[in-house]
């Protein structure tokens, strides 16, 4: 598994425990090295690559094309060759924001993809290039990934930095025009494994049930932590990020559930779950 030390890694390992047979950061292997990446694949001679890195810095990514490029679109190349070269399944995590928002209504596998960011080009690039590598791989979008970080003083996610920012005085600004699904990172895992285990390939969506704004993301954990700080509610031209999002990126879990999976819980059970375990 390459990316072990993120929110998503750190679930997977758990998840997996002694069925994992490597597993390492980006410290341990370049994805962005393909010889590096064929190397580590041959001497593991897994079953499955998991592909869990990625350059998720949105903003930066509009100055920083290349490096988004090298990790979102050349590393998943590189896992993805390695693997069919062994005969194992590629699996790779990608993102909502490959989609501009224009629906109303969920996404599913079947819409058009069109990035509004580098970031989402990015990422969708690197679907591209796991499907033309030609081996047989999973493909899993989700959205508003949230879980356990590597260190508690650098709160890594959206909610922790939320709940570090109430408990330090701080004023908390947060957009209420972008709904997303929500994604806690053990049922993500949870459900990558189920994937994996149903033998299935090609492209999914997977998030927790339901959906909502950063602002009631924001809200609702403040709430559950039992924290009363207030939550100033902006649009997006008000924040000026460099990067656009999408309005509305809330993905369709139909196809997963489709194969007789059962769904991820409801965003709220989840969250509860991750405040009673940071």
């Amino acid at each position: 598994m390459a990316g072990s030390s993120g929110q998503l890694g750190r679930a997977l390992l758990s998840r997996l425990g002694p069925r994992v047979v490597w597993a390492g950061n980006s410290g341990a292997l370049d994805v962005r090295d393909a010889a590096a990446v064929r190397a580590r694949v041959q001497d593991a001679r897994p079953d499955v690559v998991i592909n869990a890195t990625a350059y998720n810095k949105v903003d930066r990514a509009e100055v920083e094309r290349d490096e988004a490029m090298a990790v979102n679109e050349a590393g998943p190349r590189h896992l993805a060759a390695a693997a069919a070269e062994m005969g194992a399944l590629l699996v790779h995590v990608s993102t909502n924001y490959v989609f501009d928002g224009a629906l109303r209504r969920p996404y599913t596998e079947e819409d058009e993809a069109r990035p509004l960011g580098v970031y989402g080009l990015s990422k969708l690039a690197g679907e591209a290039a796991v499907a033309r590598v030609g081996g047989r791989h999973l493909i899993v979008r989700t959205s508003a990934l949230f879980g356990r970080t590597e260190s508690r003083e650098t709160p890594g996610n959206f909610v922790d930095r939320i709940l570090a920012g109430a408990r330090a005085g701080l004023p908390l600004r947060v957009v209420d025009d972008q709904e997303v699904s929500t994604t806690y990172a053990p049922d993500l895992a949870a459900g990558i494994v189920a994937l994996v285990e149903a033998d299935c390939t090609g492209l999914f969506h997977v998030v927790n049930e339901g959906s909502c704004t950063w602002h009631a993301l924001a809200v609702e954990a403040l709430t559950q932590a039992g924290l009363g700080a207030r939550v100033e509610a902006l649009r997006s031209e008000e924040l000026a990020a460099p990067a656009r999002r999408p309005g509305y990126s809330v993905l369709s879990t139909a196809r997963y559930r489709s194969r007789g999976l059962p769904p991820l819980r409801d965003w709220r059970a989840a969250l509860a779950d991750h405040l009673a375990n940071v």
